[in-house]
């Protein structure tokens, strides 16, 4: 063989041994992301630990909480015609329902009845609805006319204010439907089986999205009062979630995003933007925001902190662990290890909850315990770093770690900062349980009704309040609240008025 062959027989064979190489990289990489896929969809969906592995901090742990990780084109797209079904689109009261017969007389009459006589009454009629049982509700004003006075004008007492004139359904099966929907994560078409089958009363789903329509929109200033609250302040959590939304005119649905904006320790607030450009970011959080804004890595929020110089960017560990988590499997030594580090960084912030400390002993036990425990860990995966492929799962943890490292260390400086977004996050699984639900909701305007009531049922999940003893109150309410006293609204006010009228009830017996 000549030599100039066995040349190009070894050049080939080397041309070839890199070829595998390649092959077997992408296999395993491939791999990795299958596994990743299975994990996602079939394995558990906690992060166990073993506390045990805190003693190499000289750390005992009591007990980390594992961190989780156009048809009627307006509210919602189940209220969309289907092909070939009939319905009856007026809501009807049946007549075999109990009667709650409420009688108003005029205040004439009442200071003076034996001036009166009585001649007849008018009657309007609303359905009302307690947990399992539907009433009718009849208000009878009856009509008077003084006998001493020859063609006397009738009087007849006010018709007491609704929210909507016209509207059959009473504050009682509206704070239903609402809460079936935004808390129990009904869509509209079983609650509309639901009533029919086991109560016999007939509601279509058209009808109660226009109700809900006009309960958002009737709720509207309690949110606008929460909104300012949050964004008053000079620390705020923010996260966003897809939604997908009907587009009319083609009959396809959209992807638009619920924008979270969170106070710990306060009140979460939803917007609605059909896009998840940086733009949004600008229009949620007012121009005179100063202060830290905590987030996840998403590059919008990034970009928005670097045009406000005023806006420190502030970062979540439990991202940053989540990755290190899911490539656990690829090295089960080097994920141990790192792994431990966050565990030990999550101890100390459990100690902190449960001695309810404030900011400056938060930000005192964080620079003392937190802090070289961090920068051991940034140490460590500066190391590691050059022994992973970019492209496989750990090194990637490693990249978005080393990518977000500053913004990491700001809870230790900062003693009102959580040492993560997942208060906000929390906030977010509600909805991301109910579009599974109901898949999507109806044109992009009903997404700022949903973005209302997500938030005022969130307000009251936050502060233990039964959403359904809330919303019952403040719809019967509100039709005589001024802008004045609608601030007494807020899930926080309603709670605390309840709890003042208990203790002086308990106090006077």
């Amino acid at each position: 063989m000549m030599p100039g062959s066995i040349t190009e027989l070894l050049a080939k064979l080397a041309e070839r041994d890199e070829r595998i190489a390649a092959l077997a990289k992408e296999n395993f990489l491939l791999r990795q992301k299958v596994d990743a896929l299975v994990r996602k969809i079939f394995g558990s969906s906690s992060e166990p630990f073993n506390p045990n592995q805190l003693e190499l901090f000289g750390v005992t742990p009591a007990a980390e909480a594992e961190k989780a990780e156009k048809g009627c084109a307006s509210f919602s797209g189940e209220a969309s015609r289907e092909k070939g079904e009939r319905r009856d689109r007026a809501a009807r009261i049946p007549e075999n329902l109990p009667v709650e017969e409420i009688v108003i007389d005029p205040l004439e009459v009442q200071a003076e009845p034996e001036a009166y006589k009585y001649i007849g009454a008018e009657v309007s009629e609303q359905l009302d609805y307690t947990p399992g049982t539907f009433r009718k509700v009849r208000t009878v004003r009856r009509k008077f006319v003084a006998k001493e006075v020859e063609d006397a004008k009738p009087v007849i007492a006010p018709l007491p204010p609704k929210l909507q004139d016209g509207c059959m359904a009473a504050p009682g099966l509206l704070a239903n439907i609402a809460v079936s929907r935004f808390v129990d994560h009904l869509p509209f078409y079983r609650q509309e089986q639901i009533f029919k089958t086991r109560h016999g009363v007939h509601i279509p789903r058209q009808n109660m999205v226009r109700w809900m329509e006009m309960v958002a929109d009737r709720l509207e200033p309690i949110y606008k009062t929460i909104s300012a609250q949050v964004l008053g302040g000079d620390y705020i959590q923010m996260d966003e979630t897809p939604i997908r939304y009907l587009d009319p005119g083609n009959g396809k649905t959209q992807i638009g995003y619920l924008w979270v904006t969170g106070k710990p320790g306060g009140d979460t607030v939803f917007r609605w933007k059909t896009s998840r450009a940086a733009q949004c970011v600008k229009e949620i959080l007012p121009p005179e925001f100063k202060g830290i804004l905590q987030t996840d890595a998403y590059a919008a929020y990034g970009s928005f902190a670097r045009e406000r110089t005023e806006v420190t960017l502030a970062g979540c560990l439990a991202h940053v662990r989540r990755k290190f988590y899911q490539a656990r499997e690829q090295k089960p030594g080097v994920a141990h290890f790192i792994l431990s580090h966050f565990a030990a960084l999550y101890c100390v912030e459990s100690s902190l909850r449960k001695r309810k400390a404030g900011p400056v002993l938060r930000e005192a036990d964080r620079a003392s315990a937190s802090r070289p425990i961090l920068e051991r860990l940034g140490r460590a995966i500066k190391m590691l770093q050059p022994h992973f492929l970019p492209q496989s799962n750990m090194g990637k943890a490693i990249a978005h770690a080393l990518s977000v490292w500053p913004s990491l260390q700001v809870y230790l400086t900062a003693g009102r900062v959580e040492i993560d977004n997942n208060l906000v996050e929390n906030a977010i699984r509600p909805s991301a349980i109910g579009k599974k639900n109901w898949l999507f909701i109806g044109a992009a305007e009903a997404g700022k009704k949903t973005a209302i009531l997500y938030t005022i049922v969130e307000s009251c999940r936050r502060r233990g309040i039964d959403p359904l003893a809330y919303l019952h109150d403040v719809l019967t309410r509100l039709p005589r609240s001024t802008n004045h006293t609608v601030h007494e609204l807020t899930p926080e006010n309603w709670a605390k008025a309840r709890s003042a009228s208990k203790k002086q009830y308990a106090a006077a017996a």
